[in-house]
C-alpha cells in the first residue's frame, strides 16, 4: 500500500485530532474570560474612582489546569480512534528507527574525528533520534506564525527522506505551539499583578490558535 492510499485511509486531522482542537479553543476562551475579570471591573468603575477591586483567580485556575485539559483531551482523541493510535504509533516505530540508522551513520562518521577532552559530549544515537522530531515541529511552528504555506512545503521537504512522517512533524509542532502557550500561563500564576497576569493570559491566545491551526491542517 502507498503512502498516499494509506493517508486516505486516515480520518482527517481535524476529526482525529477534535477532542484535542475542542480542549484548545475552551482554552483559548478561558484565557480571554480571565483577562476580562482583571479588565471588566476597572471598565465598569466610575473615573473618580481610584482603588478598583480585581480578581486573579481565573487567571491562576486556567493556569493550573490547563495542561490536564489538553492531556485528556488527547486521551479521549486516543480512545475514539484506537485503530488509528495502532498505525501511528507503528509508523513512529518506522520512522523513529530511519532516524536512528541516520544518527548512527552520522556517529560512524564523527567517530574518525575524536572529540577532545574538553568537548560536550555528542548525544546518542537514541537522542538524536528524539531531538530530530523536536526541532522539525519546532522548525515548522516558527515559520507557520509568517508564512503557512512555506511551512507546509517545509514539512514536505522533511518528510521526503522517510525518517519523519508528514502528520508527526505537524502533530509536534501542535505540541511545540501549545507548550509557548502553557508557558505563558504558568508565569501569569505568579505575575506580580493583575494587569500582568491579565496580559500573560491573553500572550498564551495566538500561540494557542496556531496549535488549533496544525492541529486541523491535512496536508498529504
Amino acid at each position: 500500500m502507498t503512502a498516499t492510499s494509506d493517508r486516505l485511509d486516515l480520518p482527517a486531522r481535524r476529526r482525529r485530532h477534535a477532542r484535542l482542537i475542542a480542549a484548545l479553543t475552551t482554552l483559548i476562551g478561558a484565557c480571554a474570560e480571565a483577562a476580562g475579570a482583571v479588565y471588566q471591573p476597572i471598565a465598569a468603575a466610575s473615573p473618580g474612582q481610584e482603588n478598583v477591586e480585581v480578581t486573579v483567580w481565573p487567571c491562576v485556575q486556567v493556569s493550573l489546569t490547563a495542561a490536564d485539559l489538553l492531556d485528556l483531551a488527547r486521551a479521549e482523541d486516543d480512545v475514539r480512534w484506537p485503530e488509528v493510535v495502532v498505525r501511528e504509533r507503528a509508523r513512529a516505530q518506522r520512522t523513529y528507527a530511519a532516524r536512528c540508522a541516520v544518527a548512527q551513520a552520522q556517529e560512524f562518521v564523527e567517530q574518525g574525528n575524536p572529540a577532545g577532552q574538553d568537548d560536550v559530549p555528542l548525544p546518542t544515537v537514541e537522542q538524536s533520534a528524539a531531538m530530530d522530531l523536536v526541532s522539525a515541529g519546532t522548525e515548522v511552528t516558527a515559520l507557520w506564525r509568517t508564512d503557512p504555506q512555506e511551512a507546509a512545503a517545509l514539512v514536505h521537504e522533511l518528510a521526503a527522506g522517510g525518517e519523519l512522517a508528514v502528520d508527526e512533524i505537524l502533530d509536534e509542532a501542535v505540541d511545540a505551539a501549545a507548550l509557548i502557550g502553557l508557558l505563558a500561563l504558568q508565569e501569569a500564576r505568579t505575575a506580580p499583578d493583575p494587569s500582568t497576569a491579565a496580559e500573560l493570559c491573553l500572550s498564551a491566545v495566538p500561540h494557542i490558535t496556531l496549535a488549533v491551526a496544525l492541529a486541523s491542517t491535512d496536508l498529504d
